[in-house]
């Protein structure tokens, strides 16, 4: 796997990450992560995942992926297809794409047994707890009421981030954490790993900012 800590950065459906402007923003990132040697990996959008993959280095995501396999399931993302593109991974139940608790399990063991890394996010500490036990590479927590907010996760809830930590070092210490939800800047990512965690998963406010490069550039330097 990627050293860590890593900066996720999720592409989400946003037009500035759209195409050839996705691809650009992967370029920054890795013109980021080799200068400054911190690791960030980027989820592009479906459409851009194998184009993506194939013009960077750095670890590439996929945003999701389905639990059904190949064959006859018009407008599915199969893990095959996630991991013939080239992608070192995926991320699973975003706020913006849940999924049930018996398909994580059914996507994370396809995962684990082909040995692709898995972002699982997650909503709560109950939530968070439980589904550590399915052995995923890392559980993202990110509050949804934050997300895309203006206030880090860090700042309004650090609380839920040192419980989530805590449980999943007792419970399953081979499961990695991250955090996110309105995480923007250094401050937030330096916080984050005070916090224990491994890195953060973040996307507005990289995909969204004026100056993309610049953005990276402050939240890497969060990285001491």
């Amino acid at each position: 796997m990627f050293p860590l800590p890593v900066i996720v950065v999720n592409f989400k459906s946003y037009r500035e990450a759209s195409g050839e402007r996705g691809l650009e923003l992967a370029r920054i990132a890795q013109e980021v992560s080799e200068e400054s040697g911190v690791t960030i990996a980027v989820a592009p959008q479906m459409v851009d995942l194998a184009l993506v993959v194939r013009e960077v280095k750095i670890p590439v995501f996929a945003q999701h992926i389905d639990t059904v396999k190949t064959g006859s399931y018009t407008g599915s993302t199969t893990l095959n297809a996630v991991k013939e593109a080239g992608a070192v991974g995926s991320l699973l139940n975003h706020a913006e794409k849940r999924i049930k608790a018996s398909e994580i399990d059914e996507i994370i063991t396809e995962m684990n047994r082909e040995e692709m890394v898995s972002i699982l996010c997650t909503n709560n500490y109950a939530v968070s707890k439980a589904l550590s036990l399915l052995s995923p590479t890392f559980i993202a927590i990110e509050p949804p009421e934050l997300i895309g907010g203006d206030v880090s996760v860090t700042t309004a809830k650090p609380e839920i981030i040192t419980r989530v930590v805590k449980s999943v070092e007792k419970l399953a210490p081979e499961v990695g954490v991250l955090t996110g939800a309105g995480v923007k800047t250094s401050k937030d990512v330096r916080r984050a790993l005070e916090l224990g965690c491994d890195g953060v998963l973040l996307a507005s406010g990289v995909v969204k900012s004026d100056n993309p490069r610049k953005t990276l550039e402050d939240l890497a330097s969060g990285v001491d």
